[in-house]
């Protein structure tokens, strides 16, 4: 099935040369920068804060592009951040890559923000890659002002799925989808072909274009109340 998913992106990346942006990855990083700020500016409609306030990574792929002809494939290019110590990392850069089979046609684009909820999916997370569902559990996100409204299977998933398309704010599942290291684009932010988990765990320091990601993260979820509120789920 991996091997298929992998042609079925290659066939549509092909096929559609103008989802392989030119675009730098500094460019890449503001993008995600802005999809969260807008998402985080809508409390009522975005992610509950006290569930991000849980989270142990925060992934965002910002314009996923979605596009089928009998079959079907989605590719984008995003950014992974964990808490570390007293702050948020250095974001590490990924790709987001799935596939499906059946009558489809069109087209479409989507914001994909991931929440991991503990130390088990952060693990697989930094992992050179890994598939959502079938080596990680995942579920739509609830979305509003707390996360009150969760249901059982989303407080035990190990992550925590949202989806934006077309204006619409919702959490949505993406099982099949794989995460894999993007070695390239983490060569043209740090100046080496640093893997995730190096860069994560490692302490490399951010780049400036990364600082807007960082404070706002901070602003909505501060390192050291995340902690505290891990640490009372745990109990």
């Amino acid at each position: 099935m991996k091997r298929l998913t992998t042609g079925i992106c290659a066939l549509l990346l092909g096929a559609f040369p103008g989802v392989l942006s030119a675009e730098k990855a500094q460019e890449r990083l503001q993008e995600a920068t802005t999809v969260f700020q807008e998402i985080m500016g809508t409390p009522d409609k975005g992610i509950p804060e006290d569930l991000l306030g849980k989270a142990h990574c925060v992934v965002i792929v910002p314009g996923v592009k979605k596009l089928a002809f009998g079959i079907g494939g989605k590719y984008g290019r995003g950014f992974a951040t964990c808490r570390n110590g007293r702050a948020w990392s250095a974001p590490a850069s990924l790709r987001m890559e799935g596939g499906s089979i059946g009558w489809q046609i069109g087209g479409s684009e989507s914001d994909i923000v991931l929440l991991v909820m503990n130390e088990s999916g952060m693990k697989k997370l930094l992992e050179s890659k890994f598939t959502l569902d079938a080596e990680g559990s995942a579920a739509a996100g609830p979305v509003g002002r707390t996360a009150q409204a969760s249901t059982d299977a989303q407080m035990r998933a190990e992550i925590l799925s949202y989806s934006r398309a077309r204006g619409l704010f919702a959490g949505l599942s993406v099982g099949g989808a794989t995460l894999r290291n993007d070695l390239d684009e983490n060569k043209e932010l740090y100046g080496k072909s640093l893997t995730n988990k190096e860069i994560i765990l490692g302490g490399v320091k951010p780049t400036a274009a990364a600082q807007p990601l960082l404070s706002t993260l901070h602003k909505y979820s501060p390192v050291e109340e995340g902690a505290r509120a891990r640490k009372t789920t745990t109990k």
